[in-house]
């Protein structure tokens, strides 16, 4: 098996078996094992799914999505324009005043307990074609992003009875139509994590999935219709940057949940400020990772590739800022640099795979952008060696060293499997140094003493705080962020605010 390193500034070079990698056993093949797509059906077409039916865009126009693992069109979808998102929402509205909203909670329940089973019984074609169209591996989709998006149908559809009690005896109202959209890295289980609340909740929703992986919320569309939800309650279009606007913008929306850069949150605030719409935003990050000398450093290690490679660095939460204490920072680095010799680059649906495909062409130029301003700042680059496909979006898993407080690798969201580790020598320095950014919406960290989480935890300005773990989610804890990262929370009884008045 031949390896390639990717050195500093240059292309990927030196096709041979490293010293590292015939240490750790990767000169021998591992036997393929892909997921065989053969029993999944992609549609050639999708149109809209408005009022309970599939209807042709008004536009007239479809769009592409692509394999970033293959760069092979996988379907041709529909592209919503304003006229398009006004059906959808006036299907919502007429949806929400005739039934929904009035419908006991409990029957509410049964309609959202029916959706999750469904997501259960077709767990492997949901898995398979979310790391078809957006390239992460089959063992991620597998075991983390499909079963997390049944377990939000799940729980929410226990709370559709229950919201009375969800807030101290208070009585409880929905807000109306929730205008929602997702980003591209978790498309089901985004779309999981919007719709089970608010329709929970008594609302009704228009979705907005992310041009580039529209698929499985299309396929989610057909799951509802199947479970004969009534039409208009769940409503998904899809488009790009203009769709979305023409939905946030949309005046007769009552809430907006937006998921996506940090950008596009701030246009989106700016847009509905004045109005009466309620807003919630989950935007951007760039978590610390913070290891102490007395931490488990195996662990630790293990959970720092988890949180930022095994992901391809694709969320937000992503571990993409490493703080080590200085006594043990060469012994993290020399193990870390060990394990990314073992880590598995190639097709996602190989289930060997650790690293998949970047989402696209235009996400994998802004990581090479900033990786290459990283270098030209004087940080030292370790790229693991990998052996890059010819066809696909791909990115080596990578780390920096002797990077500074204000290099752009250090300071700027990257999305991608690019690790920046830097020092501290007191708990104090750490917080400092992890409070530094604009960001603030997760954390890690990572030392034996619990006293000095808790510490840790009551200093770090993230709206989540793992400790000595990494990127574990539950439906019934909320997440969301702080500063420029966000506000509100989703997930939880503290996720059922966002969609309710409560009186």
């Amino acid at each position: 098996m031949s390896h390639t390193l990717t050195k500093p500034g240059s292309t990927e070079v030196d096709r041979k078996p490293s010293a590292a990698a015939l240490e750790f056993g990767q000169a021998w093949e591992y036997a393929p094992a892909p997921e065989s797509p053969d029993h999944v059906r992609i549609d050639p077409k999708y149109g809209l799914f408005v009022g309970g039916r599939w209807v042709t865009p008004r536009s007239g126009k479809f769009f592409p999505t692509v394999s970033p693992s293959t760069e092979q069109t996988l379907a041709e979808v529909a592209e919503a324009n304003a006229q398009d998102v006004d059906d959808a929402v006036k299907a919502a509205r007429e949806a929400y005043d005739k039934y929904w909203s009035k419908l006991r909670g409990a029957d509410r329940a049964k309609y959202i307990f029916r959706i999750a089973r469904a997501i259960q019984e077709k767990a492997r074609e949901l898995a398979i074609v979310e790391s078809m169209d957006g390239g992460k591996p089959i063992k991620e989709s597998r075991d983390v992003d499909v079963p997390l998006a049944a377990a939000h149908f799940f729980y929410h559809a226990g709370w559709a009875d229950k919201l009375d009690y969800a807030f101290q005896g208070r009585r409880v109202r929905p807000l109306g139509v929730a205008g929602q959209i997702i980003p591209w890295n978790f498309p089901l289980l985004m779309a999981a994590w919007k719709i089970a609340p608010a329709i929970a909740c008594g609302n009704t929703v228009v979705l907005k999935p992310a041009e580039t992986t529209p698929l499985t919320a299309l396929l989610l569309a057909k799951i509802i219709e199947e479970a004969e939800l009534p039409p208009g309650v769940v409503n998904i279009v899809t488009g790009a940057g203009e769709t979305g606007a023409a939905l946030a913008n949309h005046p007769d929306v009552n809430k907006v949940a937006f998921t996506g850069s940090t950008d596009v949150g701030k246009r989106i605030q700016r847009a509905i400020a004045g109005s009466t719409k309620r807003l919630t935003l989950e935007l951007g990050g760039k978590a610390a990772n913070v290891v102490f000398a007395d931490a488990p450093l195996d662990q630790a290690v293990e959970g720092i590739v988890n949180g930022i490679y095994f992901n391809q660095g694709h969320v937000c939460c992503a571990g993409s800022r490493l703080l080590v204490e200085e006594s043990v920072h060469d012994i993290v680095v020399k193990k870390l640099r060990d394990r990314m010799h073992t880590l598995r680059l190639g097709d996602p649906l190989d289930k060997n795979t650790d690293v998949g495909a970047i989402n696209s062409k235009a996400q994998l130029q802004r990581i090479r952008e900033l990786v290459d301003a990283g270098e030209k700042e004087g940080a030292e680059r370790f790229s693991a060696p990998c052996r890059i496909p010819d066809k696909g979006f791909w990115f080596a898993p990578t780390f920096f060293t002797g990077a500074s407080m204000s290099s752009r690798i250090a300071r700027e969201e990257i999305f991608g499997p690019v690790l920046t580790i830097m020092t501290f020598r007191t708990p104090d320095e750490a917080i400092e140094k992890a409070n530094n950014t604009m960001y603030g919406l997760s954390a890690g960290i990572w030392t034996d003493k619990g006293a000095k989480i808790f510490y840790m935890a009551t200093k770090l300005k993230a709206g989540v705080i793992w400790g000595n773990t990494y990127n574990k989610f539950d439906p019934s804890s909320p997440f969301g962020g702080y500063k420029e990262s966000g506000f509100g929370r989703e997930g939880g009884r503290q996720g059922l605010s966002a969609y309710v008045e409560v009186e």
